[in-house]
C-alpha cells in the first residue's frame, strides 16, 4: 500500500471495516484506527456466542486487525489466548492483505457460573494463562512468537506490555465493543455488533527519547530505573489524549474514524493515509482439509467415518466438508 497523506475534506470517509493509518507529527506518534461493523457482525453471528464471549472475541478481532494490517510482507498474524477461565481459548488471525477470522472455545457450565456471580469482565473470563502473538511468513520461514502473561490486566494493557517487552516501542492501545439494538428496513428488531480501536506508538527520530522504565524481571534494578526514568513529554501528552477516548466514540458510526482522530489530535497536526479494507474471509478449503486427513493414520480415519462419510467442520467459519470414505482411506 502506498501511504499518501490526505487532508480532511479531500476524500470520502473510510467507514466501517477499514483501517486508517495516521501520523501526528507534533507528537512523534504514528498509529492505526478502525471501526468494525458488518465484518465483525458476520463473524459473531455465525457462532451465536453468549454475549460475554462475543464481546471478548470482538475485542480480540479489533486488536488482531490493528496489528495485522501493519505487516509489510505476505504472511499471517495469529493472536491467541489460552487460560484457565470459562473461555479457555480465543483465536483470531489476519492473513495479508485483508482476511480476518476468529473463534472461541468455552465451557457452558463455567460461563453460566461466572455470569451468575457477575464475573464477566474479559480478564475474569480468560483467567490465568498467556496471550501469544505469532507471525507466520510461510512454510520456508521461521515463525516468530511473542508471549505475554494473562495476569488480570485488560487486553489493551497486555498488548501495550507486548510492544514494550518485545518491540521496545512505547505503545498505547484502546479497544471498545458495543451492541446496537435497532430495527431493519422492515421494522423488525435486530441486534448488531460494533467495535473500534486504536494503536498509537511513539516513534521519534531520536531513539533515546523512547527509553522506558525497566519491566519487572528486567536486567536493571527496577526501583532505581523507575526513579531515574523521565517519560518524554510528547509521549505523555499523546497517552493522555488516547486515554480520553471512550467506547461510544470508538464505536459510534456517526463519529467515524477520521473525525475521532481529528477530535483528538488536530491541534498537533494529524495526517491520515489511505484506508485498508478488511474482510470476513476464512482460509479453509476442501483441498486443505483433504491434506490434513491425508496425514492421519488408518485407525484415526476409520474411527472418524460415520455412515461411509467423514464430516469436518471448520471451527472458524462453520463450513462443513464431506468426504466419502473412499476418498480419504489410506491405500
Amino acid at each position: 500500500m502506498t501511504e499518501t497523506a490526505r487532508g480532511l475534506g479531500e476524500f470520502d470517509f473510510a467507514g466501517d471495516d477499514h483501517v486508517v493509518p495516521f501520523h501526528v507529527e507534533g507528537l512523534d506518534v504514528r498509529g492505526r484506527a478502525v471501526q468494525l461493523g458488518p465484518m465483525l457482525d458476520a463473524i459473531l453471528e455465525r457462532h451465536n456466542y453468549p454475549l460475554p464471549v462475543a464481546r471478548l472475541v470482538a475485542e480480540t478481532v479489533v486488536l488482531t486487525v490493528l496489528l495485522g494490517t501493519s505487516l509489510k510482507f505476505e504472511g499471517k498474524l495469529i493472536v491467541q489466548t489460552q487460560g484457565d477461565g470459562p473461555v479457555d481459548l480465543v483465536v483470531a488471525d489476519f492473513s495479508t492483505p485483508d482476511r480476518v477470522r476468529a473463534y472461541a472455545r468455552y465451557s457452558q457450565e463455567a460461563l453460566a457460573a461466572a455470569e451468575q456471580g457477575g464475573r464477566t469482565e474479559p480478564h475474569e473470563l480468560l483467567g490465568k494463562g498467556v496471550l501469544a502473538f505469532t507471525i507466520d511468513q510461510g512454510a520456508h520461514m521461521q515463525r516468530y512468537q511473542g508471549i505475554v502473561e494473562l495476569d488480570g490486566a485488560t487486553l489493551e494493557e497486555i498488548a501495550g506490555a507486548y510492544f514494550r517487552q518485545s518491540e521496545q516501542i512505547p505503545t498505547k492501545v484502546r479497544l471498545g465493543v458495543a451492541e446496537l439494538l435497532d430495527r431493519d428496513e422492515n421494522g423488525k428488531p435486530r441486534h448488531r455488533w460494533r467495535a473500534g480501536g486504536m494503536v498509537a506508538q511513539f516513534l521519534p527520530d531520536a531513539p533515546e527519547r523512547m527509553r522506558q522504565p525497566d519491566l519487572p524481571g528486567g536486567d536493571g534494578d527496577e526501583g532505581e530505573a523507575l526513579q531515574l526514568f523521565t517519560e518524554d513529554d510528547l509521549w505523555s501528552e499523546a497517552k493522555v489524549m488516547v486515554e480520553t477516548i471512550d467506547t461510544d466514540e470508538l464505536t459510534d458510526p456517526t463519529v467515524g474514524t477520521e473525525r475521532l482522530l481529528y477530535r483528538l489530535f488536530h491541534e498537533r497536526g494529524v495526517r491520515v493515509y489511505q484506508p485498508q479494507a478488511v474482510y470476513d474471509r476464512c482460509s479453509c478449503s476442501r483441498e486443505k482439509i483433504r491434506g490434513v486427513l491425508a496425514g492421519l493414520d488408518r485407525e484415526d480415519i476409520e474411527s472418524s467415518i460415520e455412515d461411509g462419510v467423514i464430516k469436518v467442520t471448520c471451527e472458524f467459519c462453520s463450513t462443513t466438508y464431506r468426504f466419502e470414505a473412499s476418498e480419504v482411506r489410506p491405500q
